[in-house]
């Protein structure tokens, strides 16, 4: 079989491998290692690998696009005038392929969705790894891949994998997940007791939409409170200056510190070590985030986006946030105060997280294959 990936995740190149985001090069191995040849559709970078990128396991014929986005006129008229290569090397792709994948939401998903169309006998799948929720407020673009991905008279011969599962969806949409661990990473787990610290984490990109800065201004608002709590903020990103200013300014060095960029073991190490995950982000799809922290018992504080709600069982698993300082740091604090409710949380995430496997994973991505 060969297989056309469709994707706009930027690659990078070092020494003849090729390098992308490690969660997404950690699925994508897991989805080539069940084909034959791959067709790689994707934008390069002339950055270095660091920490937070894996290389693929084998060998995959890059067919490079050139990056680009819609944001500013400027931009615009430059993605109209790369609008010719773009197509022309996603219909190349597709026409090659036995089977066609398409990553979305993004830019390049979105011109994906239209050429596809154009292939209504080659079997495809679509992971849409943002929200799906109809109801959620998303750009345009989101919008109208999202329509055409559920229109099975545009999209034929697709299954949709989705993060959730909401009414009245079409025949190809398919709740999905997705993993970090496999079964043989279950090793026990060691509860924490909210004796002494209390450690918080936030692990995501420093962006306004991961709302970075709330985690911070929550565990201050504990701090200021009496309790002893430590923030620790994994992960890089433009709001790093804004962060460290807040944080020189209001006297937090010594408890909420920037750790950066890190490999996933030691983000593992701090989700066995920490009470709670803190992610305040604004838009998410399946949150891996939130089930490797569920994995290790460490409690997910999260805001009620996609299915995060479903995740943590509408609080029996975790913590929902409201956005709001003052009854976010309530919550906590009367949380903080029930250690057998706090322990029960941690079992059930515990519990749920760990069906979740690769293996798992695995199993159903070699169904699919198989299936479409």
């Amino acid at each position: 079989m060969k297989f056309a990936i469709i994707t706009h995740v930027p690659h990078l190149k070092e020494n003849d491998r090729l390098y992308a985001y490690a969660p997404y090069v950690r699925e994508m191995n897991l989805w080539i290692e069940n084909v034959d040849e791959v067709l790689l559709v994707a934008p390069t970078t002339h950055l270095q690998p660091n920490a937070i990128h894996l290389p693929y396991e084998r060998e995959v014929r890059l067919m490079e696009i050139p990056g680009f986005n819609a944001i500013g006129l400027k931009a615009k008229l430059s993605a109209l005038l790369k609008m010719p290569k773009l197509i022309r090397v996603i219909y190349k792709a597709m026409r090659e392929a036995d089977h066609i994948h398409l990553r979305c939401p993004g830019n390049v998903g979105l011109l994906g969705c239209f050429v596809q169309i154009l292939f209504p006998k080659t079997p495809k799948t679509a992971k849409y790894a943002g929200n799906w929720d109809p109801k959620s407020k998303q750009p345009f673009s989101y919008k109208v891949q999202r329509w055409i991905l559920s229109n099975t008279f545009l999209t034929k011969n697709m299954q949709v994998l989705v993060y959730g599962n909401w009414p009245n969806q079409t025949k190809n949409i398919r709740p999905f997940f997705t993993a970090t661990y496999h079964d043989k990473d279950k090793k026990p787990v060691i509860l924490r007791t909210l004796e002494g610290k209390i450690k918080l984490l936030f692990a995501g990109t420093l962006a306004e939409g991961k709302r970075p800065l709330y985690a911070v201004q929550l565990a201050e608002k504990l701090i200021r409170q009496g309790f002893d709590v430590q923030l620790e903020l994994f992960g890089d990103g433009k709001e790093r200056s804004a962060l460290q200013e807040y944080i020189a300014k209001n006297n937090l060095e010594n408890s909420i510190l920037l750790r950066g960029n890190q490999t996933k073991e030691s983000l593992q190490q701090a989700y066995e070590e920490s009470h709670f995950l803190v992610l305040p982000s604004k838009s998410e799809g399946w949150p891996k985030v939130v089930a490797e922290a569920m994995f290790w018992g460490c409690v997910p504080v999260s805001s009620r986006v996609s299915c995060v709600p479903d995740m943590l069982d509408y609080g029996t698993r975790g913590l929902l946030l409201e956005i709001n300082l003052e009854q976010d740091c309530e919550n906590m604090v009367a949380l903080l105060k029930a250690p057998g409710e706090y322990k029960n949380k941690a079992e059930k995430a515990v519990l749920w997280s760990r069906r979740y496997t690769l293996d798992y994973f695995e199993s159903e991505i070699k169904s699919l294959l198989k299936n479409v």
